[in-house]
């Protein structure tokens, strides 16, 4: 399945979109705009995948995403209520001749490796927040001067982790739609058994050369890549509820303790009941 293509719909009076996304229309599939993105998550947590990247989100965490950027975030559990400040704009809406200006190298650097996908951190991550929500409802030309603001700020304290190393331009139309197919599929199905050869003839390639195309594309097997979304899922599991860590392996898509154990280490650098406890111990204060 190829990623949707999502167009936007503008008013007569607005040039990018500010709004709130919640429950239901917070739930998007893999999907893809022209348009940057900043997205600042107000209620809720999950699993984020930004092109070859799968991380968490939770409610206060900021990511500024590039054009073309394929990505979803899903939900932790299908009854939570997540919703989603979301930003949208092309990098021409102010016009042809603004990120050609000298004044304007810094903001055009920041749009460049935005096509990586940027996690925002630390201060800038706090700053930012009330600037993206009072966009919303910021009417006239005070829209233009805090996204402005928004990206100046990203660019001065340079406090954000780029998270893919996907390089999504570089696709031609059919690798595209295959890798797309594939990430679709894992998303949905890596709770259950996924054999390489299942995969491989979802993406209509043979075995070997479904894994050889896989690395060059993402730079990551895609056992890798499955563990990891496996892994993800798993962090929700252990902070969010008091299921034993045997059952959220089994919950996870892992099929032995031994494994599930080995590969948390792997992508976390840390065993599954150190990570639990670590945030146990934060929530508490303890």
């Amino acid at each position: 399945m190829k990623p949707i293509i999502e167009k936007l719909t503008l008013t007569e009076n607005t040039s990018f979109v500010a709004r709130t996304y919640r429950t239901p229309q917070f739930e998007v599939p893999w999907h893809q705009h022209i348009e940057y993105e900043l997205i600042l998550f107000t209620e809720g947590e999950g699993t984020s995948f930004v092109g070859n990247y799968v991380g968490e989100f939770s409610t206060g965490d900021i990511y500024f995403l590039g054009s073309n950027l394929p990505h979803t975030f899903q939900k932790a559990t299908k009854e939570l209520i997540t919703s989603a400040v979301v930003v949208q704009f092309r990098d021409d809406f102010w016009g042809q001749h603004l990120l050609g200006l000298p004044e304007s190298r810094e903001i055009k650097a920041l749009l460049d490796i935005a096509c990586q996908g940027l996690k925002i951190k630390g201060d800038c991550r706090i700053q930012l927040a009330p600037f993206i929500e009072e966009l919303e409802f910021a009417e006239g030309f005070e829209r233009i001067i805090l996204l402005m603001e928004c990206l100046q700020l990203i660019v001065k304290t340079k406090e954000f982790d780029t998270v893919s190393t996907q390089e999504v331009k570089e696709f031609n139309t059919k690798n595209k739609e295959r890798i797309d197919r594939i990430y679709q599929y894992t998303i949905t199905r890596f709770q259950e058994p996924v054999t390489l050869n299942e995969v491989a003839a979802h993406a209509r390639m043979s075995v070997p050369a479904f894994c050889s195309y896989f690395k060059k594309s993402t730079k990551k097997t895609y056992i890798d890549f499955l563990n990891e979304v496996r892994i993800g899922y798993a962090c929700k599991q252990l902070i969010d509820t008091q299921k034993s860590i045997e059952a959220i392996c089994y919950e996870s898509g892992f099929n032995t303790l031994a494994n599930f154990n080995k590969q948390f280490l792997k992508v976390k650098k840390t065993t599954p009941s150190r990570y639990r406890k670590y945030f146990i111990k934060n929530a508490t204060g303890m």
